[in-house]
C-alpha cells in the first residue's frame, strides 16, 4: 500500500482508540533518529520524562532496539521503575511492537489504563502498524508534499498546538 493511498489520520485515530493512554510511533529509524515520529502519550508524563532522562533507562526503547516482534510491558525487566512511573500517569499496561522489514527498523509502544491488551488486540495494532511502516518506506517515492504532510502532522500528533 502506498502512502498516498494510505490514510495516515484514520490510521492514528484506531491507534489511539485501541490505546486509551497513547502511544509512540517511531518509523524507519537511522541510527537513533526516526524518519517520522508520533507520541500521543499525556503531556504531562511527556515532561516528567524529559525533564527526569528516563530514556537511557527505558526498557520499552531498549527492548525495541534489541528486538522485533510484540512484547507486553508486564514481561519486561524494569530497574529504574519507568514503566512503575508511568502508571502514575494513567499507562498502566502497555505493548511493544518493533519490525525490520525492507531494511528498515520501525519501532512502537502502546498504553491503556485498566488491562494488558489481547492477543488479538495485539494482532491488530501488529497488522496496522506493519502496513504504517510499509506505506512510509520509500520515502525517495513519496511525493514531496506527502513527506511534509507526514512530517507535520507528526509535530502535530506529539506536539499539540505547536
Amino acid at each position: 500500500m502506498s502512502a498516498a493511498k494510505f490514510d495516515l489520520s484514520k490510521v492514528l485515530g484506531e491507534f489511539k482508540d485501541r490505546s486509551e493512554s497513547g502511544y509512540a510511533l517511531g518509523l524507519h529509524i537511522k541510527f537513533t533518529t526516526p524518519a517520522f515520529f508520533f507520541q500521543s502519550y499525556p503531556r504531562p508524563w511527556l515532561e516528567h520524562y524529559s525533564q527526569a532522562g528516563l530514556l537511557v533507562n527505558d526498557p520499552t526503547v531498549s527492548w525495541c532496539f534489541e528486538n522485533t516482534g510484540t512484547c507486553r510491558w508486564s514481561d519486561l525487566e524494569d530497574p529504574a521503575n519507568i514503566l512503575g512511573q508511568a502508571a502514575e500517569y494513567g499507562m498502566k499496561y502497555g505493548m511493544l511492537y518493533a519490525t525490520t522489514t525492507g531494511g528498515s527498523h520501525s519501532m512502537s509502544g502502546f498504553a491503556r489504563p485498566d488491562r494488558e491488551f489481547t492477543d488479538a488486540e495485539m494482532g491488530e495494532i501488529v497488522e496496522r502498524f506493519e502496513a504504517l511502516h510499509v506505506a512510509t518506506s520509500d520515502q525517495q517515492a513519496l511525493k514531496p508534499e506527502t513527506v511534509e504532510q507526514l512530517k507535520k502532522m507528526s509535530i502535530m500528533v506529539t506536539h499539540p498546538g505547536s
